[in-house]
């Protein structure tokens, strides 16, 4: 029961002593976005100002948009994760779905970097990449197993 517990609530760390520490997998999204917040608030900190040309004109992108696309990529990584982990299977040494979790967030990744690339800036583009890499990282390393 308890690693059955571990597979569908979060991702598990080894300790120093050998026992494990759970991290729940609903509090992958809430690091994500408090992650997003800290970069984005350190780029304007900094005096960039994360604005993206559209279609429509320019966008200043907030905090609030930081934190309600995290928890959405959050949330949705979350789900994707336990259904990988739900119908995969346990290999050399890795859990259920473990290696397509991974590929699977590199690929959306990749593809999320083409949005930074709309930037008005190149200071807002390496800022907005950041804020990709970022909440990428914590979503993908948070809920790896």
């Amino acid at each position: 029961m308890d690693a059955y517990r571990t597979a569908t609530s979060g991702t598990a760390e080894r300790t120093g002593q050998g026992r494990t520490r759970r991290v729940p997998g609903w509090s992958v999204p809430l690091l994500a976005a408090a992650a997003g917040v800290v970069v984005w608030g350190a780029g304007t900190a900094l005096g960039v100002e994360a604005v993206v040309r559209g279609g429509t004109g320019d966008t200043v992108v907030g905090p609030v948009a930081v934190v309600v696309t995290s928890l959405l990529v959050g949330l949705v990584g979350w789900g994707v994760r336990s259904c990988l982990r739900r119908f995969g299977t346990p290999r050399a040494g890795r859990t259920a779905g473990e290696r397509t979790w991974m590929v699977t967030c590199a690929v959306v990744l990749l593809v999320s970097l083409l949005g930074p690339l709309g930037a008005a800036s190149a200071s807002a583009t390496v800022l907005l990449a950041a804020l990709h890499l970022t909440v990428g990282a914590v979503v993908a390393l948070g809920l790896r197993r």
